[in-house]
């Protein structure tokens, strides 16, 4: 069961109301996850949510330094990191085929690829 969050205030609030309805639960999503921790560095945090070096460069990008705290974005940072987020997640979605496994599941107990060692002549 996942807990309730509380509603956005602010910049993130207000870049959210711009949002087309189809977007607002990922959105919603990226905010909980970088204001979580509303006193971190946005560094670490972005390393978190974006992959490579894309958080890197949408603070260079946006002219923040990396100890920037996430209470500090406004509400046009706030749509261009959900933009550069919804461009480099790899996040998946429902009824999508999970990346990089194919087929069926393992039906024989060990991970995909895997196999019990053979015992030859036993």
């Amino acid at each position: 069961m996942s807990r309730p969050s509380s509603p956005l205030v602010g910049p993130a609030a207000d870049a959210r109301a711009g949002l087309p309805e189809s977007e607002t639960a990922a959105f919603d999503r990226l905010a909980s996850a970088v204001l979580a921790s509303a006193s971190a560095p946005l560094g670490p945090l972005l390393r978190a949510q974006l992959p490579g070096t894309a958080g890197v460069q949408w603070l260079r990008h946006e002219g923040l330094p990396p100890t920037a705290r996430p209470t500090a974005l406004t509400s046009a940072q706030w749509r261009s990191l959900f933009d550069c987020w919804t461009r480099t997640s790899r996040a998946p979605r429902p009824g999508a085929p999970r990346p990089g496994r194919g087929g069926r599941p393992s039906t024989h107990g060990h991970a995909p690829g895997a196999a019990a060692i053979p015992r030859w002549g036993q």
